[in-house]
């Protein structure tokens, strides 16, 4: 695999340094990478088919809602204040992805039915960036957000259903790792896509709310025995797992250069 870790060259090269290895111009210019940039995970959210919503003002509202719970809730994460942009495009910058999938997925289920495409982009910002609001921010983050948008569009023409919801990238390049990201990001949509609207209920009920099944059978007015079934049917350890493994991917993407 042709991908290094900006951490291990630099370890590499004090060792050199220290064994009187000649350190390359190249080298250098990672040490330089690694004091002066800041990289960023630029989030932008678009809502699908937007104007076929019948009250477009009513969900309008309710996202604001969601948006400002999600800068309070994880006001340490963001670096730049979730906002609506246009009537059906909303955008926020965080400084790690140590709760981004949870961040997007969260949107999602608080604004379900109404679903939502997420273009991610990692990279750095040009622009000074306000921590009140993400709105006017502009670097190659967002240049990479934009374009994972349109890659999903894209695929929405060829694939319909099968398309993905979420994807994520770099601004002008490619990377192994982050392939692997949107492919696992995929196969969650279809795991979700497969949920009868109890089975999402009630793993969604597992992923908000700590305690055991029968909390959960009492919240959802059921037994514990349904729960159990659900939670099966439903592929929940599955996709726990898988969303445990793409959550800790995209925490390690961000030191992949070429």
């Amino acid at each position: 695999m042709q991908l290094f870790c900006i951490v291990d060259r630099y370890a590499e090269m004090l060792h050199n340094i220290r064994g009187g290895v000649k350190v390359s111009k190249h080298q250098l210019r990672i040490t330089h990478i690694m004091k002066n940039t800041t990289i960023y995970y630029a989030i932008i959210g678009d809502i699908k088919s937007s104007k076929e919503i019948d009250a477009r003002y009513e969900a309008q509202e309710k996202l604001r809602a969601i948006l400002k719970s999600v800068n309070q809730l994880y006001q340490g994460d963001i670096a730049a204040n979730f906002i609506i942009t246009l009537g059906d495009e909303f955008q926020g910058l965080l400084h790690d992805a140590e709760h981004l999938l949870g961040i997007v997925k969260y949107i999602q289920r608080k604004m379900y039915p109404i679903e939502i495409r997420f273009g991610i982009g990692i990279g750095e910002m040009f622009t000074a960036i306000d921590h009140e609001s993400a709105l006017g921010a502009d670097g190659p983050a967002y240049y990479a957000a934009r374009n994972t948008i349109i890659t999903i569009h894209n695929q929405e023409k060829k694939i319909k259903k099968q398309a993905a919801d979420i994807q994520i990238g770099f601004y002008n390049k490619t990377c192994f790792e982050v392939e692997e990201i949107n492919a696992m990001l995929s196969l969650i949509k279809v795991i979700e896509d497969s949920w009868s609207e109890k089975q999402r209920y009630t793993i969604w009920d597992r992923i908000d709310n700590s305690g055991s099944q029968e909390m959960s059978a009492k919240r959802l007015n059921t037994s514990q025995s349904t729960i159990a079934r659900r939670l099966a049917d439903g592929k929940y350890i599955v996709y726990q797992n898988a969303m445990s493994i793409i959550g800790e991917a995209l925490r390690r993407v961000k030191f992949n250069i070429d």
